[in-house]
């Protein structure tokens, strides 16, 4: 797994008014194991992606599957939340000076 997990690919950040995105390319191998609701592949929980190796900070969510390719794997998360993160570490990155 864990090779199979040093192939996943992120994809830069992105935003609108309300949303920081990012998409990830899983490797095919992996698409077997996304979970399923009937034939379609649904929406991960945290765990579940966590668990196929894509590594991401808190916050994200997977928000929707787009199924001509099960293999990019689509997050967002609230932009209040990147900025937080962000200005916890820069309160972090301040004590260590």
């Amino acid at each position: 797994m864990s090779n199979l997990a040093s192939k996943i690919l992120y994809s830069e950040k992105y935003r609108d008014d309300m949303y920081e995105y990012r998409h990830c390319h899983i490797p095919k191998e992996l698409v077997s194991r996304l979970p399923r609701s009937g034939d379609s592949i649904r929406l991960m929980s945290e765990a579940e992606w966590r668990s196929l190796g894509i590594q991401q900070s808190l916050g994200w969510v997977n928000y929707m599957v787009h199924h001509p390719e099960p293999h990019i794997i689509l997050f967002r998360r609230p932009i209040a939340v990147a900025e937080e993160q962000a200005r916890a570490q820069a309160r972090a990155q301040a004590k260590a000076c």
